[in-house]
């Protein structure tokens, strides 16, 4: 019997790596064994992912040589940065390319790096239509994922770019789910007017992540974008009035207005939900849902992420 390969996971303890570590490990058929890769690896989490059967290794994405020696003898990486950890571009690119360079000198066969559109392809910094943040970005947390992306090119690393989506989950944790106005009734608010917004359960972004991996060399060189479903705001109210069996409103707030809101990253946030909305066709078709079910074949679509997460979302 041929020995498993094994798939490195670069933020094995969160949403995405999180992700991925459990769809390989509930596939014991698979060709696949997986290292969870984490900085600490004594956390209730790692030892979660240890006791499930993952190989758990310490390593840090700021530290090259840390990096590389953790990757040593894997077939694939998944590669992934947590932006909201530092609110910093810079500090995002840097971990991009210290992840590029040590999946090469590792001699890794197949990585996946998680990332997203540089929106100033399509809205120039000289462009008013939004906000220039930091000096030299419109999308803070797009723009340093998507100029990373030749940094694997350049490397000559064999890299799948993997697009990803809105996640469902922001719901619980990022503060986004339904909230009671003044009036006691519950309303979701986005900024998207009445174009559609992709989106994804967090978990289903790794499974997806594994299909790629399954599929061999396919995908090397390759972008790939992935989604659950493509919903208006007022799709997502509707589910969640559904879900809840109470009224749940649309509120469509213009992104200048949800930039004003004031919590930490709502200028990044405002002017990501208005690239979205101005260029819903070609976001949405980035993130095809055939290929992404694929992929995956137990995507989840907003209704079924809903009846098994409800219980998480504070309805404040």
């Amino acid at each position: 019997m041929a020995a498993k390969k094994t798939i490195a996971v670069v933020g094995a303890t969160g949403a995405q790596g999180g992700g991925l570590v459990r769809a390989i490990l509930a596939d014991p058929q698979s060709d696949f064994s997986v290292r969870a890769i984490t900085r600490n690896p004594d956390s209730e989490a790692a030892k979660s992912l240890a006791h499930l059967g993952a190989e758990v290794v310490a390593a840090d994405i700021d530290d090259e040589a840390s990096l590389t020696s953790a990757l040593k003898g894997a077939h694939g990486a998944y590669f992934v940065t947590f932006f909201w950890a530092h609110f910093s571009p810079e500090k995002e690119k840097a971990e991009a390319r210290t992840m590029a360079a040590a999946a090469k000198a590792a001699g890794v066969t197949h990585v996946i790096w998680s990332t997203l559109e540089d929106t100033r392809q399509w809205i120039p910094l000289s462009d008013d239509r939004m906000p220039t943040l930091m000096g030299e970005y419109k999308v803070p947390h797009f723009d340093a994922k998507g100029e990373s992306n030749k940094v694997f090119t350049e490397l000559g690393v064999p890299t799948t770019f993997l697009f990803t989506s809105f996640y469902w989950d922001n719901l619980i944790h990022f503060g986004m789910g339904p909230k009671k106005g003044p009036d006691g009734k519950l309303a979701f608010t986005i900024p998207m007017g009445d174009q559609k917004l992709p989106g994804i359960a967090a978990e289903d972004i790794g499974r997806c992540a594994c299909g790629i991996f399954k599929k061999g060399s396919e995908y090397i060189g390759k972008s790939v974008g992935i989604a659950g479903e493509h919903l208006t705001g007022q799709q997502m109210a509707d589910a969640l009035s559904k879900a809840f069996g109470q009224a749940v409103s649309y509120n469509a707030v213009s992104p200048a207005t949800y930039r004003s809101f004031g919590f930490p990253g709502a200028d990044d946030l405002g002017n990501m939900f208005q690239f979205n909305s101005d260029f819903a066709t070609e976001f949405c078709a980035a993130r095809d849902l055939q290929v992404s079910r694929a992929l995956n074949p137990s995507l989840q679509t907003f209704d079924a992420w809903l009846a098994a997460n409800k219980a998480r979302i504070p309805l404040e």
